[in-house]
């Protein structure tokens, strides 16, 4: 029994701490991933989604669905693919550490989903001098 508590423990801090550095990754304060409803609301702004969406997040079956859209969005601001955002919304103790503490950089949503943000422009070579 003390084994599944310390496993159990162990999760939660591996969650919040998962948590807590994609918040701060997003530029957002790492205490807000651990107060209640707020967490949501900030997770909205790292998604990019009109903060009207937490009333999505409170109705039943319509939040699981505004859940996987909503980490799809995430997964997006941070240059991930779609599926990963299915993974962070289906297999979360995987996929957030793996957002945390990988690579990723935070985009800020910058770019709309799915399209990829435009290349720099190019200045033309210099020509002679006239």
């Amino acid at each position: 029994m003390k084994f599944f508590v310390v496993i159990h423990l162990a999760v939660i801090v591996l969650m919040i701490a998962s948590m807590w550095k994609v918040y701060t990754k997003a530029g957002q304060p790492g205490w807000a991933s651990i107060v209640p409803i707020y967490n949501l609301i900030v997770l909205l702004e790292i998604a990019g989604k009109p903060l009207w969406w937490i009333l999505l997040m409170l109705l039943p079956v319509v939040n699981l669905i505004a859940c996987i859209i909503v980490y799809i969005a995430v997964a997006e601001n941070f240059g991930k693919s779609a599926g990963f955002g299915v993974g962070l919304a289906l297999l979360s103790i995987i996929f957030f550490p793996i957002l945390a503490f990988g690579d990723a950089k935070y985009m800020g949503g910058t770019a709309a989903p799915g399209v990829p943000a435009a290349p720099p422009a190019q200045q033309p070579p210099p020509g002679p001098a006239q």
